[in-house]
């Protein structure tokens, strides 16, 4: 009654003022298609300003609907960039940044109800805001004679540490119960299986046309290699590298949580889900996800503290590692190949970038604090000695840090990405009990640790998907002490529905027979 009585006043407002809903229905729509086209100009952001309120009121009243919806654009931006699906002119950065700073907003708003702050002051969030502290200081940094380029900086703070604390905020607060990282394990796990399906739709379907355009321009000299012979398949993300090194660290962590489950079904699942995302993996033809996979499971090894688990896993692992290392089984298969060149001491790319290495190190002798975080290879003045540098590819995250913010940046880094990992394993080791659980916290332990990897390899841990991914659940390791009791509970009654089905089903089977 309420409804039809409100729906009666907009249409009676609608017949008295038809003109100027009309002149704000015709405002509203020409705002819109200049944000789609055009980006974000100033006529389109006034015009869009007022559905900021209904937008806020949404997210406030579905908190955990805004937080899917962050999982999945950030998993998808760069698909949905690639394929110019989205506004021109609007930085992907922005769309993550909107969703997490609203989602942290509407719990602020929201405190007393939120009980959850308490999980907040942790060892990742001390060496988290001690990393932020630093790249707020690399605002006074001059290196590059660019002064106080504040736009600049914050950009490049943003991407190397903001984006950090905003991960761990939002996970924190957010995955608040055994249900909801149940719900985001399996959600992260259907993405993942959607870029596995992307690789083989790419591979016997085809390229979308805007896909195509970008791997024969932008990405050939590194997409199509071999002489045209062979192609590196990126799937839903920004390139290859980034694709196949998320995979890997991804289905570690999808393999460890099926082998430590209880619950049958659920094992199956992320098991499978491990097996297809590890194959297509290969299809990206990236060499350091091979070495990221054995990382991270080297990593679940050691916190297992199951010699049932090491010894088997140990034997499997070596045979494998030794078909790879000393064996030419699978070089029919060219991305297997190319896998296996990984190897090769003397690679001419691993020999290029040492190269460049050698030339950042004599140049960074004189910046210790790096050239900035605001320099980029467009804005260093022609006359700056570190105009070369900012010019050299980094290859690396870890490189891009050195460079950005010198020795004394990248050890910072370096000395707090340790500890609030080191943190975590501790939380697996000594804190949890339950089997399951440490199954998840060292799947997730495993996959920081094959992303790290990635990242000192290739420049893809601050890429997305993989900051919010990998950082986040990071910050999921250290709630699960939190939740345990929740989690034994949940367990419980969910591994005596697993029995009380396969009872009946035997005894079903058994009446059948009779």
């Amino acid at each position: 009654m309420v409804n039809k009585v409100y729906s009666n006043r907009i249409s009676e407002y609608t017949h008295e003022n038809g003109g100027r809903v009309l002149i704000l229905f015709l405002l509203f729509g020409l705002a819109l298609y200049q944000f789609l086209t055009i980006g974000l100009s100033a006529f389109a952001i006034i015009c869009v300003i007022p559905l900021t309120i209904p937008v806020v009121y949404i997210a406030f009243k579905k908190q955990m609907a805004t937080f899917w919806l962050l999982i999945i654009v950030n998993y998808f931006i760069q698909f949905l960039g690639k394929n110019r699906w989205l506004p021109n002119g609007v930085p992907m950065s922005i769309y993550n940044e909107l969703l997490e700073i609203l989602i942290i907003l509407t719990i602020l708003i929201d405190i007393r109800k939120n009980t959850y702050f308490s999980r907040i002051p942790s060892l990742m969030f001390l060496m988290i805001s001690t990393w932020c502290i630093f790249c707020i200081l690399q605002i006074f940094n001059n290196t590059c004679d660019l002064g106080l380029d504040i736009g600049g900086w914050f950009t490049g703070a943003r991407m190397m540490a903001f984006q950090l604390m905003y991960a761990f905020l939002v996970f924190t607060l957010v995955l608040s119960t055994p249900d909801k990282v149940i719900k985001y394990l399996k959600l992260w796990a259907y993405l993942c299986l959607f870029s596995a399906f992307w690789t083989w739709k790419q591979q016997h379907i085809g390229f979308t046309p805007a896909e195509d355009a970008w791997l024969q321009t932008t990405g050939r000299s590194t997409h199509i290699i071999n002489g045209g012979t062979l192609t590196r398949y990126f799937s839903t993300f920004n390139d290859a590298a980034c694709y196949g090194i998320h995979a890997a660290s991804a289905a570690i962590a999808f393999l460890v949580i099926g082998i430590t489950s209880k619950i049958k079904k659920d094992k199956y699942f992320y098991i499978v889900t491990a097996i297809i995302v590890i194959w297509q993996m290969f299809a990206s033809g990236t060499r350091t996800a091979t070495f990221c996979l054995i990382a991270g499971y080297l990593t679940f090894l050691v916190l297992s503290k199951s010699v049932r688990i090491l010894i088997p896993s140990a034997i499997i692992g070596g045979i494998l590692f030794f078909i790879l290392m000393f064996t030419t089984i699978g070089n029919g298969n060219q991305q297997i190949r190319r896998m296996r060149s990984g190897f090769n001491k003397n690679d001419a790319s691993a020999n290029v970038r040492d190269i460049n290495q050698t030339a950042i190190k004599k140049y960074l002798a004189d910046a210790p604090w790096g050239i900035g975080l605001g320099a980029s290879f467009d804005n260093v003045p022609a006359n700056n000695k570190f105009n070369k540098l900012s010019k050299i590819p980094p290859d690396s995250e870890y490189v891009f840090i050195w460079v950005h913010t010198g020795v004394i940046g990248i050890t910072t880094f370096l000395i707090t990405t340790t500890i609030m990992f080191t943190g975590a394993c501790w939380i697996v080791f000594f804190r949890l009990k339950n089997r399951s659980l440490m199954g998840v916290g060292a799947g997730l332990c495993a996959a920081f640790v094959s992303m790290q990897l990635g990242g000192y390899a290739n420049q893809v841990l601050m890429q997305f998907p993989n900051c919010l991914t990998f950082y986040g659940g990071l910050a999921m390791v250290y709630i699960l002490p939190y939740i345990e009791a929740e989690w034994i509970e949940l367990e419980t009654k969910r591994f005596t529905e697993q029995e009380e089905k396969k009872r009946l089903k035997i005894e079903k089977k058994n009446a059948s027979r009779v």
